[in-house]
């Protein structure tokens, strides 16, 4: 860092320190909301294809009970068609075993059918389920997918507005720092980073530490006021400026 020309006074190291953390803050909220916003579009980037993947699942399952039913009424034309076969042979048999021998066929691919039957009837039931299923998860896709758009949209637009607006505070925030020796930058650095949203400098509100809350002796309370000397709160560490310095050029 270039030395300054002119050591700054106390008060002036206070304002600039307050400045720098006011510019901070608000490049700390742009990118707060730029990172909150991408994780938001992902989740529901997410959700969408979990359904996508739903329909695929549904639309196979549908496939299948269409294979099934379409599979056991070609058993049942085929069972029909031995029956008939059967019940001819019947006719020309030359004595009862073979009789009772196709009988028995015929008995059994009767039973097949009446199997055949109940399970068209089971996969009948279950098609109707998968399409209904189908049905809403298109719906909820579509739905979905315009909620994703919007989003997307709105985070394209405030990523654009926040990239500029944040690159300009970037380069504020830099011009100040310039202005602050590289001692007190660095302490300034050192406790914003370990502090709570990032505050490292905070003003006296109703006797208190705008940090911490902690009380702020009178005394002390007018030490702050007069800008004399850089004065840091007992308790959690940061700078304390009097309310009024944001508002003194």
């Amino acid at each position: 860092m270039a030395k300054q020309e002119k050591e700054l006074t106390v008060e002036e190291k206070l304002k600039a320190l307050y400045e720098l953390q006011q510019v901070d803050s608000k490049i700390d909220e742009l990118r707060i909301l730029a990172g909150e916003l991408p994780q938001e579009v992902k989740d529901m980037s997410d959700e969408v294809e979990g359904l996508k993947t739903r329909l695929t699942n549904i639309e196979n399952e549908i496939k299948e009970c269409e294979t099934q039913i379409s599979d056991h009424r070609v058993r049942i034309e085929n069972a029909n068609a031995s029956i008939s076969r059967y019940k001819e042979q019947q006719d020309n048999v030359r004595n009862n075993r073979e009789y009772d021998n196709l009988s028995k066929e015929i008995e059994y691919q009767q039973l097949d059918i009446e199997l055949s039957q109940k399970k068209i009837k089971q996969y009948t039931s279950d098609l109707e389920a998968r399409q209904a299923d189908k049905v809403k998860t298109v719906s909820d896709i579509e739905e979905k997918t315009v909620d994703l758009n919007q989003k997307k949209s709105e985070l394209d637009q405030i990523l654009q507005e926040t990239k500029t607006e944040t690159e300009a505070l970037m380069v504020r925030s830099a011009d100040i720092e310039k202005r602050i020796d590289e001692r007190l930058l660095t302490a300034f650095k050192r406790i914003r980073k370990n502090a709570h949203n990032g505050l490292a400098v905070v003003t006296v509100e109703r006797d208190s530490c705008g940090g911490c809350h902690s009380k702020i002796p009178a005394q002390r309370q007018l030490d702050i006021r007069q800008r004399k000397k850089i004065i840091v709160c007992e308790f959690c560490g940061r700078i304390l400026v009097d309310p009024e310095i944001g508002n003194k050029k």
